[in-house]
């Protein structure tokens, strides 16, 4: 935290971000703010908005020049009398790998996007040409689940905004989750506990099923025979912070190997996994979406009994 005077001079700055940035505690009164812009004009520029528009500007991953190394940080400006408070937030190691994830996986969208478009093709060939309801039935799950697969790509690549929520029977979203399960393991043992008098609830569908099939191959990975779908409604709940009066609770249970113990507080970090061909997304991606929709993703697990639980609010 700083204080900058109308000329844009540091005055005074507080201990942390001396250190933080390597400078002289005793020395830095005569510097001014563009000594620490590793990018002119950008911290200036905004300094100077804030002060003319006497409105707060908030300055996403600016680059701050530091004694050793340039640093990056949000920075906060808010105009204070005369002059302005800087506050400056640093990235933590987290937040920088969300965001290296972030450019990776769009990406990855960007590639995926011809292939789908090629599995897609060749499955209406295939639905033509099928001799069998089934294989006709299994052609038109390959149809749907590229056009949803383009979906998610298309919106990776839109940076990702809030998702369009809409009511949806949450039961019919596990079936096709279960019809995905089972196509990938026909030896699946898939058991449901559906609460039948569960209301419509407002979630992105795609984005919702995407969630429970992490949740699903995560279990099959682990080596489950035994699928356990399960829903109930939870009361008087607190979700991301907020009172929540009514949830809905949706349990994937398994009885794979289950979390290993030293992953248990970092599982849901992206890149960590259990599995030498594991690539760590999974349940990244899974809480990433219970998140989105206000909601949280939790577990309990020991060998041969490991449950995944999605708590998403009920909202009218």
């Amino acid at each position: 935290m700083a204080h900058i005077d109308g000329a844009f001079m540091l005055g005074r700055i507080n201990e942390a971000l001396c250190d933080w940035l390597g400078l002289d505690p005793a020395g830095h009164h005569a510097l001014a703010l563009a000594a620490l812009d590793a990018q002119p004009p950008t911290l200036v520029g905004a300094a100077r908005r804030a002060l003319e528009q006497q409105h707060r500007v908030w300055l996403r991953e600016a680059r701050l020049r530091g004694a050793l190394a340039d640093r990056m940080a949000d920075a906060v400006l808010t105009p204070l009398g005369d002059g302005l408070l800087l506050e400056v937030l640093p990235a933590t190691p987290e937040a920088a790998a969300g965001a290296r994830l972030s450019e990776t996986l769009r990406g990855f969208a960007h590639e995926v996007r011809g292939p789908l478009a090629g599995m897609r093709g060749a499955a209406q060939l295939l639905q033509r040409r099928a001799d069998t309801a089934a294989q006709r039935e299994l052609a038109e799950l390959i149809i749907v689940e590229s056009d949803r697969l383009a979906a998610l790509a298309q919106r990776l690549l839109d940076s990702g905004g809030k998702p369009h929520l809409a009511p949806h029977n949450v039961h019919e979203i596990l079936e096709r989750v279960a019809a995905l399960a089972s196509a990938d393991d026909a030896a699946l043992q898939v058991r449901r506990d559906y609460d039948p008098s569960l209301p419509l609830v407002y979630v992105a569908a795609d984005r919702l099923q995407q969630a429970l099939l992490n949740l699903a191959r995560n279990a099959q990975e682990a080596g489950a025979r035994t699928l356990g779908l399960r829903t109930r409604i939870e009361h008087g709940l607190r979700l991301g912070g907020q009172a929540a009066r009514m949830a809905l609770r949706i349990d994937v249970s398994d009885d794979g190997c289950g979390v290993p113990a030293a992953l248990a507080a970092s599982v849901f970090e992206p890149l960590v996994s259990g599995r030498a061909d594991g690539n760590g997304l999974g349940l990244a991606i899974a809480r990433e979406i219970a998140h989105e929709h206000g909601g949280e993703l939790d577990f309990v697990s020991r060998p041969g009994a490991t449950a995944f639980s999605l708590l998403l609010p009920v909202v009218p």
